[in-house]
């Protein structure tokens, strides 16, 4: 019940603040790119590139075949713009106290609140890319269908995930300022341990289940299943209440790491 109370008071206080995160999430920009003439912009065309690259290296270097007879960069893509998220909205947020220590000791506000103004300003961007995939499906012939709609439900286990793991990473971070450059490593871990850009059925049967306990996995796949395999969440329980579970037992992990740390983050900072 106490877990309830303070998650229901979480969201009441983002409702509330709801303002202020958004010049929050407008100074962050500004900050990021405040240096550099084109300025936001930068946020949209580094993940551009990056796709280009991908698709010119696969599909034009390469000659990748296309996958389940889907053209291999729509298939890449739909791997590719979950991941910018997940990446995105995790380091930038394990940062997020540190960076704004001013508020944290001058004041008075729920700092747990920090961590999510990353990750709205990474669902700003993400929304862009989102944009970008229906236009680039569109392109191929491939045009919406009531499946794409499970890109709410996606965003929503997205957006779950990231705020549990920011928590316990922002507040350690506080103490240990080696976690960043911890979390920037399996990140990259995890970006080459998920099926982004190669199959899973390429990898041995036996291998498999080890894979797709990853929670990326389930976001990766979630994108596909509502662009390219047709197919509803709810269609693979299994997979989809393992998802919840871990991210609920990642949510409760970091609420409690925080709530501990948060005291002390004044004094350290």
């Amino acid at each position: 019940m106490r877990i309830l109370k303070g998650l229901f008071g979480l969201i009441r206080d983002i409702v509330i603040n709801r303002k202020f995160l958004w010049q929050m999430m407008k100074r962050d920009f500004k900050q990021r790119y405040i240096s550099s003439y084109l300025g936001i912009l930068w946020a949209f065309i580094q993940p551009t590139v990056t796709v280009l690259i991908f698709w010119f290296v696969f599909q034009v270097g390469f000659k990748s075949t296309p996958v389940n007879n889907f053209p291999f960069i729509l298939w890449l893509v739909c791997g590719m713009f979950p991941w910018f998220f997940i990446n995105e909205s995790i380091q930038s947020a394990t940062n997020s106290i540190i960076e704004s220590a001013f508020l944290v000791k001058k004041i008075v506000f729920r700092v747990e609140l920090l961590p999510i103004v990353k990750i709205i300003s990474a669902l700003v961007v993400h929304g862009f890319f989102i944009g970008v995939l229906f236009i680039m499906f569109a392109i191929y012939g491939y045009f919406p269908t009531i499946y794409n709609l499970q890109i709410i439900y996606y965003l929503f286990a997205m957006i779950c995930l990231a705020t549990g793991i920011s928590w316990l990473t922002s507040a350690l971070t506080v103490f240990m300022r080696d976690i960043g450059q911890f979390v920037a490593m399996m990140l990259q871990f995890g970006f080459w341990g998920t099926p982004i850009f190669w199959n899973l059925n390429v990898i041995p049967e036996q291998i498999q289940p080890f894979l797709k306990l990853n929670p990326a996995y389930y976001l990766v796949e979630g994108y596909r299943q509502s662009f390219i395999y047709k197919e509803f969440f709810w269609e693979h329980l299994h997979l989809t209440i393992y998802f919840w579970l871990v991210t609920a037992a990642i949510m409760l992990i970091g609420a409690w790491c925080f709530k501990k740390l948060r005291p002390h983050f004044a004094d350290v900072l």
